[in-house]
């Protein structure tokens, strides 16, 4: 087999191998003849070797959330010889060797996966994880449901829910190692896994196969209001396998319902508005994604994609967020400075989602040399309108008894959809300012009649010039 990687050290004495490798450039190819600048680069065998929890409590066919419960085992998932593309940086990975010792009902259980049958989503992802800075939370159940594993052998088949921080979530339903026969049980008693009590392989590894997976590239997404947004969610099965159905469903302040729902075999789903799955896609390459068009802040919640064979159920969640950034203005955009007279700026704020905003007031003269934060603003209840945004709006008076002229008034606007606050300023002008500025105007006036007239006259004396020489030349 060819050189792996490991990665992890949670479990089972891992050491990470090749990190520097991997995080750094690329490698420059081997000298050989050229490639094409646009061919692919090529497939790469490796191992990811990956720290897990191993959960014995039943899933009872869906996933489990991660934690709350007492019997957790450490664990570790052996992603044996999945496919990656080498990018020229794999040339110094290593084969995960297995531990020699022999394992206990205290050692870590070692799951090790083929994708002979199917192959594992996002391996790039996990093999590049501690070179992104990224946290993978792996947790292995026994899968459980009515027509899965029954009798002596009810755990041959397990579930493996892995979590990438980047959003992208994974789910493996592994088969395992068969029972068989009582003689058969009896003759092998000697190498079943002293804490699962099912065959080990000659290393002490559980040798399982990928029979079905499913996976999302996001978790939790964030989308504008109006826009159009696609819910990831992809499978994959064995050919000994078959879909059976395709579900989604929303959830939303403790109530839910279902949004779309396709079985093999029927007419075909009912259409629903701004709710899309294209079926063509989902038989074909198990593109089971979900496409809402003009999303409205009714759509926010959680999705849930329920993807069914008829021995297996896998689901994905995905929360969705809807945002919305405000409008902001200020009026009256100019206040002339009259003494004995307060001034009220109006600052609204419109149109924003979700509710949280921050607004606050400063002002700035040239005598300053930063912005003053302001405390006397006046605030009205939050709006809703029936698009679901907000809106609000905040008061500041201004004062001849308190205030220097020229200012500037500024307000701030916060909201978690702005990489940096909404400023937009009302200007307070000094006294007299309106009639410098009048003044001015009438002399502009008055110097431009000046200079029309003095131009009227060169001109007039120039084509009269020509005339008084022709009279001179006759006279002559």
């Amino acid at each position: 087999m060819e050189g792996g990687f490991l990665r992890g050290g949670m479990a089972g004495g891992l050491v990470l191998c090749g990190a520097l490798v991997l995080c750094g450039a690329p490698l420059a190819p081997a000298a050989g003849p050229a490639e094409s600048p646009t061919a692919a680069p090529p497939l790469r065998r490796v191992d990811v070797a990956l720290g897990c929890s191993y959960v014995g409590a039943e899933a009872r066919g869906l996933l489990r959330a991660s934690g709350g419960s007492s019997s957790q085992h450490p664990a570790t998932l052996l992603l044996r010889g999945i496919s990656v593309r080498d990018e020229g940086n794999l040339d110094d990975v290593t084969e995960y060797k297995v531990p020699q010792e022999n394992p206990d009902s205290s050692s870590p259980i070692i799951f090790e996966v083929s994708d002979e049958l199917v192959p594992i989503p996002h391996a790039e992802s996990l093999l590049h994880a501690d070179c992104e800075g990224e946290e993978v939370t792996c947790e292995i159940s026994p899968y459980s449901s009515q027509w899965a594993g029954k009798g002596p052998c009810r755990t041959s088949w397990f579930v493996a829910n892995l979590q990438l921080s980047s959003g992208i979530s994974i789910v493996l339903v592994l088969r395992g190692p068969h029972c068989g026969s009582q003689e058969e049980k009896q003759e092998h008693e000697a190498t079943l896994h002293p804490k699962l009590r099912i065959p080990m392989s000659k290393e002490g590894t559980l040798l399982t196969t990928v029979e079905f997976q499913s996976s999302s590239r996001n978790t939790s997404l964030r989308t504008h209001l109006g826009s159009s947004v696609t819910l990831d969610c992809h499978f994959a099965l064995a050919p000994s396998s078959s879909l059976s159905s395709l579900e989604w469903k929303r959830q939303y302040q403790g109530s839910g319902r279902s949004l779309f729902r396709y079985q093999v075999g029927s007419t075909g789903p009912e259409a629903q508005p701004k709710v899309h799955v294209d079926v063509a896609e989902l038989l074909g390459s198990g593109d089971a994604s979900l496409s809402l068009e003009g999303v409205s802040v009714g759509d926010e919640g959680t999705y849930i994609c329920l993807v069914s064979t008829p021995l297996h159920q896998t689901q994905h969640i995905i929360q969705l967020h809807v945002v919305a950034p405000p409008r902001v203005r200020v009026v009256p955009s100019v206040v002339s400075f009259e003494r004995g007279v307060t001034t009220t700026l109006t600052c609204s704020i419109a149109g924003y989602y979700p509710l949280d905003v921050s607004v606050s007031w400063t002002q700035k003269t040239p005598q300053d040399d930063m912005e003053i934060p302001l405390s006397n603003a006046r605030f009205s209840s939050h709006r809703q309108s029936r698009d679901g945004t907000y809106s609000i709006t905040s008061y500041l008076s201004i004062s001849s008894a308190t205030t220097r002229a020229p200012a500037t008034y500024s307000c701030h606007v916060s909201h978690v959809t702005l990489s940096e606050p909404i400023s937009v300023s009302a200007h307070l002008k000094a006294p007299g300012s309106e009639q410098t500025g009048l003044e001015g105007l009438v002399g502009g006036f008055i110097a431009t009649v000046i200079f029309i007239v003095v131009l009227f006259n060169v001109l007039r004396r120039r084509a009269a010039k020509p005339k008084s020489e022709q009279l001179l030349r006759a006279s002559e």
